[in-house]
């Protein structure tokens, strides 16, 4: 377990999936209704543990779940490369929680975790107006690129923060 300031940070294992899953669906469905009037909406598997199976228990990849007074609040994965062009792969948190502060302070652990990261590139759906302000304006990303901005559900904006 590693601590930054009132969180704790633990890796995720299979018996966390369940719980997770379901703090994961409520975020990414919060967005989808805010941003997109539509009732559910995610990456695949995000609503049935096999996203978290594939990604947060990838032997490559590090990943946390994170916890403020021993409730789960959400997790984050990231993978370190050997060239320090380091990927955040996924960082949610509880929408009960939402404009807390949580977020940033899980971004601020993972930047000073990998303090040799010289660029971390992430990725996150057109349509999330929230996590363009989190990653832009919270954490000092650019938006590099944008996939496949004719279509609403599928953009997909590439984000790089050079360290």
């Amino acid at each position: 377990m590693e601590v930054y300031e009132d969180l704790e940070f633990q890796p995720i294992f299979e018996e966390d999936i369940e719980q997770l899953t379901e703090i994961m669906t409520r975020a990414f469905d919060q967005d989808t209704k805010q941003f997109l009037g539509l009732e559910k909406g995610g990456p695949e598997g995000y609503d049935t543990g096999e996203f978290l199976r594939k990604w947060a228990l990838d032997s490559q990849a590090q990943s946390y779940k994170v916890l403020l007074n021993g409730k789960l609040m959400g997790s984050v994965i990231v993978w370190i490369n050997e060239n320090n062009e380091n990927f955040l792969g996924n960082l949610y948190v509880d929408p009960i929680e939402h404009n807390q502060g949580i977020g940033l302070k899980i971004w601020r652990f993972i930047e000073l975790k990998y303090p040799n990261t010289k660029k971390w590139i992430t990725e996150t759906p057109g349509y999330s107006k929230r996590n363009h302000h989190f990653y832009v304006n919270k954490c000092g990303f650019k938006i590099v690129k944008i996939r496949d901005p004719r279509n609403l559900q599928n953009e997909c904006y590439v984000l790089e923060k050079e360290m």
